[in-house]
């Protein structure tokens, strides 16, 4: 044990205003951070309390509604918890939750989120300690993260995987484009618009035959021991998923993410009961009534939920433990529209719990880090935790006014307001994603 850690912790929590018998801090007010620095609406919750500097961020990112989740937080969050206690975060968790009667939605978990997260950062700043001491202490020193290699041919896609693997980087997810149709996490090719609507066509046989001819060269050309992922991105139907996985095993993949859309959850055991493929799932998840019963019956590998779509980072490890008892472990998502004090809360979460599986790395670009001090730091292949009390990160406001949302936008993605876009089937029909 860490004995100076932990006797440091010790004399902090001692120095609390609770300990030494003042009064516990309370809630004076919260504001909503809206910034876009890298072309992503990124919103963070300030909560401010009756003692003086005494502050916490909390992540309440959801690029495609953002605006909604600041009217929630503004509108129902704030009065809401104006003038109560900081130090219950369960309770007031709770509070939050119930207090709209109807929940379980995206908008509303991102805003209890927003708050949430910015108590766990309050109380680590009252106690001097980094929010993984307050939930036990470190059990590895860094998390293994992945990076995202993909290209318009498959070359291109192999190319870009020993780049990333040259950085000490041990595993990577590969896409790759297909000719003249919309791809995830590709870049694209010449899209064809032939269906009545006007909106990208994609063919998910096509796909998985190109899928397959990347992981045969991926394979062949990156060796043995590299760990590789793959996306699906709930674009199949449930049977050719079945297949499509059960052709992927040959290829043993560290995992296959988002085989099914939430919908289809059920044809999980279809997958099981055909391959040993192993699977990440949660992507999209908002509630418990969705990874409840795949972590019970160990109908998939890997639990990969937007750590502030759940709620935060209460539920989140409430999550984490659940499945820690039935061998599943977290991959929490980490892309770009996850705000910088998200990416600390999932790596605070990957190096306190003991069913860690890996974690998906942004690397942040000049703009994040002009807004944003404390990003996680990333070496050989491993994201470590600010060790700075809290979260250890404080947001230039100057800075983060200089990119409001709308700054970076065209195109589509202007005209959905940070929206989400639709991709359909040759023959018309919307594709679940």
């Amino acid at each position: 044990m860490n004995t100076g850690i932990r006797r440091r912790g010790f004399l902090a929590l001692a120095a609390t205003p609770l300990l030494r018998g003042m009064p516990v801090p309370k809630i004076k007010d919260v504001s909503v951070i809206a910034t876009e620095p890298a072309g992503v609406r990124l919103v963070v919750v300030k909560v401010q309390t009756d003692q003086d500097g005494l502050y916490g961020y909390g992540c309440a990112t959801f690029t495609q509604r953002a605006d909604l989740v600041v009217d929630a937080v503004n509108q129902y969050l704030k009065p809401f918890v104006m003038g109560r206690p900081t130090d219950a975060i369960e309770d007031l968790w709770n509070a939050m939750y119930n207090s709209s009667y109807w929940r379980n939605g995206p908008v509303l978990n991102n805003a209890i989120s927003g708050v949430d997260q910015a108590l766990w950062d309050i109380k680590g700043r009252q106690a001097g300690m980094p929010v993984y001491e307050l939930l036990g202490g470190k059990c590895r020193r860094g998390a293994m993260i992945y990076s995202h290699a993909a290209g318009r041919e498959i070359s291109e896609t192999i190319d870009q995987a020993r780049k990333i693997m040259a950085t000490g980087i041990k595993a990577v997810r590969l896409q790759v484009g297909i000719p003249g149709m919309a791809a995830y996490g590709a870049p694209g090719q010449q899209r064809s618009t032939d269906t009545t609507m006007g909106d990208p066509v994609f063919d998910p046989e096509v796909y998985v035959r190109r899928t397959l001819a990347l992981f045969q060269a991926g394979r062949e050309q990156l060796g043995p021991e590299i760990q590789l992922l793959h996306d699906v991105h709930e674009r199949v139907s449930p049977r050719l998923a079945v297949q499509f996985a059960k052709d992927l095993e040959q290829f043993k993949l560290f995992y296959m993410e988002d085989a099914l859309s939430p919908e289809n959850i059920d044809y999980f055991r279809q997958i099981r009961a055909n391959c040993t493929t192993p699977l990440a799932m949660g992507e999209l998840f908002n509630n418990p009534h969705e990874w409840n019963n795949l972590i019970r019956e160990s109908l998939i590998d890997y639990i990969r939920v937007h750590v502030s779509q759940a709620g935060g980072l209460t539920p989140a490890w409430r999550m984490a433990t659940m499945a820690a008892a039935f061998q599943v472990r977290t991959a929490w998502h980490g892309p770009g529209d996850v705000s910088p004090i998200g990416h600390c809360a999932n790596v605070t979460l990957d190096v306190v719990c003991p069913n860690f599986g890996i974690q998906e790395w942004t690397n942040p670009n000049d703009r994040i880090q002009e807004v944003f001090d404390g990003y996680p730091v990333m070496k050989d292949g491993y994201a470590y935790p600010n060790d700075k009390p809290g979260w250890g990160v404080e947001i230039n406001m100057a800075a983060a006014a200089k990119y409001p949302f709308g700054s970076f936008e065209r195109g589509e993605r202007k005209t959905l307001n940070g929206g989400w876009g639709v991709v359909r089937r040759p023959d018309g029909t919307v594709i679940n994603q």
